[in-house]
């Protein structure tokens, strides 16, 4: 796994949407810093869809690989619009990174 790849890949997939710094803005998604073992939709002052809320899934290196490969289909009714990333190597660079970067 590379951090670095992965820092590309989510440059170009992903920052549009997230931030990953402390105290991070939200934009259309929440902001990432601290999520590594927090439960689904509670980054405070973010607005979730009730689907992302009562999911009760608590974000790991596991969920995250699946959940990246194609949100829609692991929470039914989140309303995260991204399609996915179907490569295995790219979303475990992309976990690499946030894993070290948005980690409390």
């Amino acid at each position: 796994m590379s951090e670095k790849k992965g820092a590309k890949v989510f440059k170009q997939k992903c920052s549009q949407c997230h931030t990953v710094e402390e105290g991070g803005a939200h934009k259309q998604g929440p902001n990432l810093y601290g999520f590594f073992g927090r439960q689904s939709g509670l980054a405070d002052g973010y607005s979730y869809s009730t689907a992302n809320k009562k999911s009760g899934i608590m974000w790991g290196e596991d969920t995250l690989f699946d959940y990246l490969e194609n949100p829609k289909k692991y929470i039914k009714g989140t309303k995260m619009v991204f399609a996915g990333i179907k490569k295995d190597k790219e979303r475990k660079d992309l976990i690499a990174y946030l894993k070290k970067t948005c980690s409390a």
